[in-house]
């Protein structure tokens, strides 16, 4: 227990200076490293959610409204389109294969490099 403890310290760490650093966590960072470590596409997928539950964004958000640099209505639409997009993405996970889901996945990610890398 203890050592999954401190591996999950340290991909939450890193992930939370990321995302506080340029805006990505979860799914760019915490997923691939809990897939790399062993847990299938659903597990890590399902344990990121879990994680970001509460502390997701927090205190980040908090610095960024300070400073004037949110824009609160996207925000509250992003955020009902996130409660519903996850319920109906995990629904859709538990129907498809966790190999079909990690090239899907890898798929993403290959696109916002390509776009990042070629299209900035």
């Amino acid at each position: 227990m203890t050592i999954f403890l401190l591996i999950g310290l340290g991909i939450g760490l890193g992930a939370g200076v990321l995302a506080g650093l340029v805006g990505i966590g979860g799914g760019i960072v915490i997923v691939p490293l809990l897939t790399f470590i062993g847990l299938t596409q659903r597990e890590a997928s399902g344990t990121s959610l879990a994680a970001l539950l509460l502390p997701v964004g927090v205190l980040g958000f908090i610095e960024y409204y300070t400073r004037g640099e949110v824009k609160l209505p996207y925000a509250i639409g992003i955020a009902i389109g996130l409660l519903i997009g996850a319920l109906v993405g995990a629904v859709l996970a538990g129907h498809v294969s966790n190999a079909l889901l990690q090239k899907l996945f890898g798929l993403l990610l290959l696109a916002v490099a390509t776009k990042l890398l070629l299209f900035s």
